[in-house]
């Protein structure tokens, strides 16, 4: 007997007059967890927890925009090439966010808002908080790939492989029926991660920022393996997908970051 994970039949429920897409509601779950998570640990750096929930107000709707322009950019033919829909660019509960998008435009945005309400902790401090909540987040988000038969790996026979229905099958392999759950490796690996930036601090005393740095190097060295197995459409640079490279490049960027402020202690990093 085969077994394989079924990919769900649907991918939104209606309430009435409402409907509620699961890629959405798959956001604003890990978003929420992420908020109670972060204001847990604000709390025990010593910081005070409503400040996080004003910049949740702004960073997560920042988040969100630069998620979808960074995917819109980087995959411009699904919206603007030959049979594409600009319209379809803001239909956000299709799918489709670049998650270092979000988080540029998303920190950019915390730091200017941070700059007028905190008064106990560093930003450096605020951004090791969120953190692995940040990995919380994604590792939620990531379902919600699921729900919409997206964003997976080539074909496999694995225990574990994915069935994809054959509408949803990538052209050239249309003959293929199971495929690599990229969105369930990405998931559990945000949780592995998370728990990592959760618990480092209890073994090392670190210098403020160096969680967030972590963050970056923990989140781009599954990120960079995982995004090699997927076979949806994307932009190549030298026979490699976009988000590889930048996978890569920040990647080896942060861990010369962590190597350089691992040498520095100064203000403890949050726990």
């Amino acid at each position: 007997m085969r077994f394989f994970i079924p990919t769900p039949t649907r991918s939104w429920v209606a309430l009435g007059p409402i409907t509620i897409h699961f890629y959405a509601l798959s956001i604003l779950v890990g978003a929420v967890l992420a908020i109670l998570l972060t204001r847990y640990r604000y709390r025990r750096a010593g910081g005070d927890p409503d400040e996080v929930s004003d910049l949740a107000l702004w960073a997560i709707p920042a988040g969100i925009i630069g998620g979808r322009l960074y995917h819109v950019i980087t995959s411009p033919d699904a919206y603007f090439g030959a049979g594409g829909h600009p319209l379809n660019a803001l239909k956000i509960w299709q799918g489709g966010m670049g998650i270092w998008g979000a988080i540029a435009l998303g920190v950019i945005v915390a730091r200017l808002r941070f700059a007028k309400i905190a008064k106990s902790l560093s930003f450096s401090q605020a951004l090791d908080a969120v953190a692995p909540a940040l990995l919380i987040a994604q590792g939620v988000g990531r379902w919600g790939n699921w729900f919409n038969a997206e964003l997976f790996g080539k074909p496999t026979t694995l225990p574990w492989g994915l069935e994809i229905p054959f509408g949803f099958r990538p052209v050239g392999y249309e003959q293929f029926s199971t495929y690599h759950p990229t969105f369930l490796y990405e998931s559990l690996w945000c949780f592995a991660a998370a728990a990592v930036l959760i618990y480092l601090p209890y073994f090392k005393k670190l210098p403020a920022g160096y969680l967030f740095v972590a963050y970056i190097a923990l989140y781009t060295a599954g990120r960079t393996w995982i995004e090699a197995l997927r076979i949806d459409q994307a932009h190549k640079i030298l026979g490699w997908r976009l988000n590889v490279w930048v996978s890569a490049t920040l990647l080896f960027i942060s861990v010369l970051a962590l190597i350089r402020s691992g040498r520095k202690p100064t203000t403890p990093a949050a726990s």
